[in-house]
């Protein structure tokens, strides 16, 4: 599963490594072994491997884009906590959060993302506003009220 903001940033990391990064890699390749020979040449070396990595690395994508469903915004989710929302939440101590529930993929670099599969997002779902939820982790049970929900619509 992944949000559409998700899917987005998927095919534009695509797009990006196809018509950017592997273009000026393959000049680098070509112009690296047109020094000569290539048994000795760090450059062609390291940017043959670079290219490689860029290649995997468009494959895997292409990949989640043709595997992952994408979840969009509906209105029955209103009110509830549901995949790609943004929750509020307060414990006991004080402690604020806002947290959005998304998919795996998503959360490479996105601190205030976390999986669906964790054990907070888990608790959360389908709780409403002012509901209070217990969330077990192996280091602790923690009460967590949730003061607001909302979507990117």
């Amino acid at each position: 599963m992944i949000t559409p903001e998700g899917m987005q940033k998927i095919k534009d990391e695509i797009d990006h490594l196809w018509r950017v990064v592997r273009p000026e890699t393959t000049k680098k390749v070509s112009w690296a072994a047109s020094l000569g020979d290539r048994s000795e040449n760090a450059d062609y070396h390291y940017n043959k491997k670079r290219l490689r990595e860029i290649d995997g690395r468009i494959h895997y994508l292409r990949k989640c884009v043709d595997n992952f469903k994408v979840i969009d915004y509906h209105p029955h989710q209103e009110g509830k906590v549901m995949f790609g929302a943004w929750v509020e939440i307060e414990n006991d101590r004080g402690l604020k959060k806002r947290l959005r529930i998304v998919g795996y993929e998503e959360l490479i670099g996105m601190k205030d993302y976390i999986s669906i599969d964790s054990p907070i997002a888990q608790a959360l779902l389908k709780k409403q506003e002012g509901d209070e939820v217990l969330v077990k982790t192996p280091a602790a049970s923690i009460t967590w009220r949730i003061h607001k929900i909302e979507y990117e619509k």
